[in-house]
C-alpha cells in the first residue's frame, strides 16, 4: 500500500505552488491542517455543485472536501465560444478547477462523457455503462475516503434531469459497495476497502423555500455565516465560485445574511447532534497522536499574523515528527504535503521555472529558469533541479535568503517519446458515451499533470524538501501584465485542414486546402487520404511557405458514391512516420490555455442537391460553427455587426440567419428588431435558431407571437411525422424521412409555444411515452418574406455533417 499511497498523494515529490499566500490565509490553511473530516459532494455536470455548502464544509468547518462531477459538461451548450462537444467539456473541467480554487473543495471525475439532455435514469444509463460508472463511484470513494457523502440530488426519475437522478442512484449503490472487498476487486492492489459512515441528500427547492418533510432526518447548516479570516461570508465564496462556470454564463450575486442549508439523511449508521457523529479524529489514531494535536495547537497559538515566518521552526520540528511516524494511509500523506506547503508559505518561498516558449515538440531543446527567492532570514540551501534525469545546480552551492533571488538556467532536450499533452480521457477517444480511459491510477483525476515538471530539492535547517515545479511559458502582455500559461507538448509535424465537413456536389467538385506543419524544418513526403481510393482525389497544386514552415496542399476530390464517408489526411515523411493529428487551442482569460489533438478526419458528403449558393447574412449569438458548413456549401457568408441593422444594408441578403441564444446575449440585434422585421416584411427570408427562454433581451421575436417554452426532444433517433407537402420540406430538395437517421445527441431544445394561427408547425416529434410536440420548427408569411424560428439543433447536426440536416436547413434558406 505504501507505494500506491505515496504515487496518490505525491509524497516522494510534492507538485507545490509557490503562490504567495496572505497572513491570514496562512493561519486559515493551519486551522484546516488541524482537522481531518472528508466529505465527498456528488452530482453529474459542472455548475451542479452546491458551492455555498461546499464553501462551508471547507472552510467553517475545515473539513477536505471534494466534488465528483460524473461528466465534464461535454454535451451541453457554450455562451462564450463556438466550443462544443470535447472542446466544451475541457472549458468546463477547468471552470470546475477555478471554481474549486475559490471554495476551497477538491476535484473528481468518472469517465461519463455528457450526452446531452436526458429524461430519466433509464435513458441515461442506456448511453452510459452502468457497471463502469458505477465502478468509478467507487473507486473514488475508496481513493479519497470520505466519512460522509452528500448528493445534490435524490433518485426519484422524472423529478430532474435523467444525469442528475443517476447520479444520486450511482452514489447510493457505491456506498454500500465501496466497503465491500467483493466488489470491484481489481481495484484494491492500489486501494483499501472503504465503508463511509452514512449518506445525505442536500434536499433543495429550487422554487422556493425548503420545507422539511415530516418524518425524515435532517441537519441544517448555516452556510450565509460571515468568516472574518477571509473576510467573506461563505454566499459570496459560493457566488464567486459558481461565477467561474462562465461558459454557462453563471455569473453569481451573492445573497446577503443569513441562509441555510438541509442535509436529509438517507442510509449509513444513525446520527444524533451531528453528521459527523462518530467520525474519528484521524490524528487520534496515531500513537502520538495527542502529542502532535497539542503541537499543532501551539503553534496555532503562537501565530504571529505580522511575522508568518516566526513559526517556520516549529512547522518543521512538526514535520521532523510526522516523516518518523509508519503511516500509510492516503490522509495522512496529504497532511505532510499540506505541512510541506505550510513551511513553504510561512517563509514566502517563491519559486517558478520558466520557458520563453509554450510549446517543444519530443526531441526538441528547451531552455528554461529556475528562479528562486526567499524573502526570510532562514537559510535554503543545497539547491538543485532535475530534469529529464539530468541534474542541474548553481554555480555556487550559497544559500538562498534575505531576499536575493537566485536564477539557474537549464537546457535539456525533450525525451523523444514524450507523449502529447493531450487530456488523458480523450487519448483514445473518437465517439461514444464513454472515455476509453483504461489506467486505474488516472480514473477520477481532473486533469492532466504538467507536461514538464522538473524536480527541485532544497534543504531548510537540515530537512530536504523535494518538489516538483512545472514548466510555464511566461511573459508580459502590455494590457494584462505578467501572463503564465501551461507548456504544452505538440507533434514536430501536424495538419490543419480549412474545412471539416467538405461537398462533392453534382455542379461543383468538393475542395480542400491542407497544411502540413512544420516545427523544425519542412520535410519531404506524401500527403495520403485514408479511406479514399488514389482515384478518388487529386492534387491540384503544392507550395511551400519556408518562412512559416509550411506545406500547402490544394486537393480536389472526384465524384464517387452519394452518400458519407470519414476520410483522414495523413502526411507521409520519407522515413516512414505517419502525422494525422490536428492541434486544437482553446483560449480564454479566466482559464489556463488548453491544447488537445483529434485525427484529420474529413466528413466527404456526397449529394445532388440544389444549392443557390445565394449572399447570407449571419447575426452571431453565443457562438456556433454553421456559418463554416454554408460557406463549404458555397454560399457567401456575411456576419452582420452592430452598425448593420439598416433595412437597405440587410435588403442584400436573399436569406439572413440568426445564430444560436443571440435573443439570450446579442443585445444590438434585440434593440433593431423592428429593422429585422422591416427586412421580412420587403421579403426577406430570416431563420432564427434556438433561444432559451430566460432571459430574453426582448420577448418579440418573430412577426406573430409565440413563446420559448422548455420543450424538446432529447433522443436524436425519435420518431418525426413531417408535412411533406411544406413548402420547407417540398424542395428545392425533396426531405424524406430517411433524412432524419443519424442526428446526432438530440433532436432539439426550446422548441416555441403558444403560437398565433399565421405560423405553420411541419414536424411532430416526441421522446418516448411523451405527448406530441410541434414546436420544434415554426413557419409563417410576413408580407412579403418569410420567417421561421427552430429549436432543431441544427448548430450541432451540421458541423458534424448530417446529410438529412443540413438537406433540410438548404431548403430553409433557398426557400422562394
Amino acid at each position: 500500500m505504501k507505494m500506491i499511497l505515496l504515487i496518490f498523494c505525491g509524497a516522494i515529490f510534492h507538485t507545490i505552488s509557490a503562490q504567495s499566500l496572505s497572513s491570514a490565509e496562512i493561519y486559515h490553511e493551519l486551522l484546516k491542517f488541524k482537522e481531518t473530516k472528508r466529505v465527498l459532494y456528488v452530482a453529474a455536470h459542472p455548475d451542479d455543485e452546491n458551492t455555498r455548502l461546499i464553501a462551508f464544509l471547507a472552510n467553517e468547518l475545515k473539513a477536505q472536501v471534494g466534488y465528483l462531477s460524473l461528466t465534464r459538461g461535454d454535451g451541453g451548450q457554450n455562451l462564450i465560444g463556438s466550443e462544443l462537444g470535447i472542446g466544451l467539456g475541457q472549458i468546463r473541467t477547468q471552470e470546475l478547477l477555478k471554481a474549486r480554487e475559490t471554495d476551497g473543495g477538491r476535484q473528481f471525475f468518472t469517465r461519463a462523457k455528457d450526452f446531452g439532455f436526458s429524461k430519466n435514469p433509464n435513458e441515461t444509463l442506456q448511453n452510459w455503462d452502468r457497471e463502469t460508472i458505477l465502478s468509478d463511484v467507487v473507486w473514488v470513494i475508496r481513493r479519497f475516503r470520505p466519512d460522509i457523502i452528500i448528493t445534490r440530488f435524490n433518485t426519484i426519475p422524472g423529478v430532474t434531469h435523467g444525469h442528475h437522478t443517476t447520479s444520486a442512484i450511482m452514489a447510493e449503490e457505491a456506498f454500500d459497495l465501496a466497503g465491500n472487498s467483493d466488489a470491484f476487486p481489481e481495484q484494491l492492489q492500489y486501494v483499501e476497502s472503504w465503508s463511509p459512515k452514512r449518506i445525505f441528500w442536500n434536499a433543495y427547492n429550487f422554487r422556493g423555500e425548503f420545507e422539511p418533510e415530516e418524518g425524515k432526518i435532517y441537519h441544517e447548516f448555516q452556510t450565509g455565516n460571515f468568516n472574518p479570516i477571509l473576510g467573506k461570508s461563505y454566499a459570496q465564496i459560493a457566488a464567486d465560485s459558481r461565477t467561474m462556470h462562465k461558459s454557462q454564463g453563471f455569473g453569481s450575486t451573492a445573497g446577503i445574511g443569513e441562509a441555510v442549508d438541509h442535509i436529509q439523511f438517507i442510509k449509513g449508521e444513525p446520527f444524533s447532534e451531528s453528521p459527523f457523529d462518530g467520525v474519528q479524529n484521524r490524528w487520534e489514531s496515531l500513537s502520538n497522536g495527542d502529542e502532535i494535536e497539542a503541537a499543532i495547537d501551539q503553534i496555532i497559538e503562537d501565530y504571529d499574523f505580522t511575522n508568518p515566518s516566526a513559526i517556520a521552526s516549529d512547522l518543521l520540528k512538526l514535520r521532523e515528527r510526522l516523516l518518523n511516524e509508519a503511516v500509510d494511509e492516503i490522509w495522512f500523506e496529504e497532511k505532510l504535503k499540506t505541512l510541506d506547503q505550510l513551511v513553504i508559505h510561512a517563509l514566502g518561498l517563491d519559486f517558478e521555472f520558466n520557458s520563453r516558449k509554450e510549446t517543444g515538440f519530443p526531441g526538441a531543446e528547451i531552455t528554461g529558469e529556475l528562479v528562486f527567492n526567499n524573502p526570510s532570514d532562514f537559510e535554503v540551501s543545497n539547491l538543485s533541479i532535475q530534469l529529464f534525469g539530468e541534474t542541474f545546480n548553481p554555480e555556487s552551492n550559497a544559500s538562498v535568503s534575505n531576499n536575493q533571488p537566485l536564477r539557474l538556467p537549464v537546457k535539456a532536450n525533450i525525451p523523444p517519446k514524450t507523449p502529447f499533452s493531450q487530456p488523458y480521457w480523450l487519448e483514445n477517444y473518437l465517439d461514444g458515451p464513454m472515455y476509453p480511459v483504461t489506467d486505474q491510477l488516472k480514473i477520477g483525476d481532473a486533469f492532466n499533470p504538467a507536461a514538464i515538471q522538473s524536480e527541485m530539492s532544497f534543504t531548510v535547517e537540515g530537512q530536504e524538501f523535494l518538489v516538483k515545479v512545472p514548466l510555464m511559458f511566461k511573459y508580459n502582455d502590455q494590457v494584462n501584465g505578467e501572463v503564465k500559461q501551461p507548456f504544452a507538448i505538440v507533434p514536430e509535424i501536424d495538419l490543419s485542414l480549412s474545412k471539416f465537413t467538405v461537398f462533392n456536389l453534382s455542379d461543383k467538385p468538393g475542395e480542400v486546402t491542407v497544411t502540413v506543419n512544420f516545427r523544425d524544418r519542412i520535410k519531404d513526403g506524401e500527403l495520403v487520404f485514408e479511406g479514399l481510393k488514389s482515384e478518388n482525389f487529386r492534387i491540384l497544386e503544392v507550395r511551400d511557405d519556408s518562412y512559416r514552415k509550411q506545406r500547402i496542399y490544394q486537393v480536389q476530390f472526384i465524384k464517387d458514391k452519394p452518400g458519407k464517408k470519414s476520410i483522414r489526411a495523413v502526411y507521409k515523411t520519407e522515413d516512414s512516420r505517419l502525422f494525422d493529428q490536428i492541434t486544437n487551442r482553446i483560449i480564454y482569460d479566466h482559464i489556463p490555455n488548453l491544447t488537445y489533438f483529434q485525427p484529420a478526419l474529413i466528413s466527404l458528403i456526397e449529394a445532388d442537391w440544389e444549392i443557390s449558393g445565394e449572399r447570407i447574412g449571419y447575426i452571431p449569438g453565443a457562438g456556433d460553427d454553421v456559418p463554416a458548413v454554408l460557406q463549404a456549401l458555397g454560399y457567401s457568408v456575411t456576419m452582420i455587426g452592430p452598425s448593420d441593422y439598416t433595412v437597405d444594408y440587410l435588403s442584400q441578403f436573399k436569406t439572413i440567419i440568426v445564430g444560436i441564444r443571440a435573443y439570450n446575449v446579442n443585445s444590438d440585434l434585440a434593440t433593431n428588431q423592428q429593422s429585422m422585421m422591416g427586412y421580412v416584411r420587403s421579403g426577406g427570408n430570416l431563420i432564427v435558431q434556438y433561444n432559451t427562454s430566460s432571459p430574453l433581451l426582448t420577448t418579440q421575436l418573430g412577426p406573430f407571437p409565440f413563446s420559448i417554452t422548455r420543450d424538446r426532444v432529447a433522443v436524436e433517433s425519435a420518431e418525426v411525422t413531417a408535412d411533406f407537402e411544406h413548402p420547407l420540406l417540398k424542395g428545392p430538395n425533396p426531405i424524406q424521412s430517411a433524412d432524419f437517421e443519424g442526428w446526432i445527441q438530440e433532436r432539439g431544445l426550446y422548441f416555441a409555444g403558444d403560437l398565433d394561427e399565421q405560423y405553420s408547425t411541419p414536424f411532430v416529434m416526441n421522446d418516448p411515452e411523451e405527448d406530441p410536440k410541434t414546436g420544434s420548427l415554426i413557419y409563417g408569411k410576413y408580407g412579403e418574406g418569410t420567417y421561421v424560428y427552430t429549436g432543431l439543433s441544427f448548430f450541432r447536426q451540421l458541423p458534424a455533417g448530417v446529410p438529412g440536416a443540413i438537406k433540410l436547413f438548404i431548403n430553409m434558406i433557398d426557400q422562394p
